[in-house]
């Protein structure tokens, strides 16, 4: 095709995909239905990424982008069609929102490193939810969709600068200890229940000392994941 299109086209395509004569599964749609599509969409764009570094072909990672795309522009076209927000809105909104929280760049404040760049994000971020009605707590606000391990350092992290949770080193080897003593008891006959609370004990504390560190526990089991799978794979001849 020798044909350019843009992003106004892209939305009007999806559009008439959604209206009158357009594509039976399109039109049947909603938020609620499309939720594993982002979800999958997601881990493949991930996934296009580790392409990327690996052999530094970038086209599957064009292709994935377009993907998520897609989600956006669909789920702004469906909530336009409900009455409740446009694409624009979505795209007034995130630019109003990065230039509210980079005050170093379009304001006055000053941040020399990125640490104080995150530190002024999550000040800005407390003072634009102040006042604002919510009926979750602060801890229940992290979505559950999240991965596990990824929910947990967020918990955590929110944890300590709520309610000063940090634990000191001394502490958590000695829980770390106990932990893993009562998963090596928690053996039959015991029931899969309190094996699955012991190992769910151990999983949050390595949760907390990956976050404690700077790690992120959900990455570095992927990344051994796919060593293991490259380790066991049957090496072609």
């Amino acid at each position: 095709m020798d044909k350019r299109y843009t992003f106004t086209d892209f939305i009007q395509l999806i559009e008439r995909l959604r209206g009158e004569g357009g594509c039976p599964w399109d039109r049947e749609q909603t938020h609620n239905s499309l939720r594993p599509c982002m979800t999958e969409e997601t881990a493949e764009l991930l996934a296009s990424i580790r392409i990327y570094e690996q052999t530094g072909d970038a086209e599957n990672m064009r292709e994935e982008l377009g993907d998520i795309l897609l989600q956006v522009v669909m789920h702004s076209v469906i909530a336009r069609e409900e009455g409740l927000f446009t694409i624009e809105d979505v795209i007034q909104e995130i630019s109003e929102k990065m230039i509210r929280r980079h005050p170093h760049v379009f304001g006055e404040a000053v941040a020399g490193c990125s640490e104080q760049v995150l530190a002024n994000w999550e000040e800005i971020k407390k003072q634009e939810k102040e006042g604002r009605h919510t009926r979750l707590s602060p801890l229940r606000e992290i979505p559950e969709e999240l991965p596990a391990l990824a929910r947990a350092c967020k918990v955590i992290k929110k944890a300590d600068k709520l309610y000063n949770d940090g634990e000191n080193p001394d502490t958590f080897w000695q829980r770390l200890e106990t932990a893993v003593s009562d998963l090596q008891s928690a053996q039959a006959p015991q029931s899969r229940e309190n094996l699955s609370q012991k190992l769910g004990n151990l999983l949050w504390l390595l949760s907390e000392f990956a976050y404690r560190h700077k790690l992120t526990p959900e990455q570095i089991l992927a990344d051994k994941i796919a060593e293991k799978v490259e380790f066991l794979e049957p090496k072609s001849e």
